[in-house]
């Protein structure tokens, strides 16, 4: 499964969901709802304004975790 690890980017890096709203123009609750994981359908658009907002890539918000490994 594909899990966001948008909040654990922001916290490592000082970072608030409002101020990565303001850097990149997207409206909080969606901002809030990567940050809380609730996201099914994820906007690529949006994952890239928020990779060019922190200067980072794409791996460093999001990863790959298989149903096994989430088991253990």
């Amino acid at each position: 499964m594909v899990r966001l690890r948008i909040k654990e980017y922001l916290d490592k890096n000082g970072i608030t969901r409002y101020e990565l709203a303001k850097r990149t123009g997207i409206r909080f609750h969606i901002v809030d709802n990567y940050y809380k994981n609730k996201v099914v359908r994820y906007d690529s658009d949006l994952l890239d304004r928020m990779c060019k907002a922190l200067s980072c890539n794409l791996s460093d918000l999001i990863e790959y975790v298989s149903e096994e490994s989430e088991h253990e």
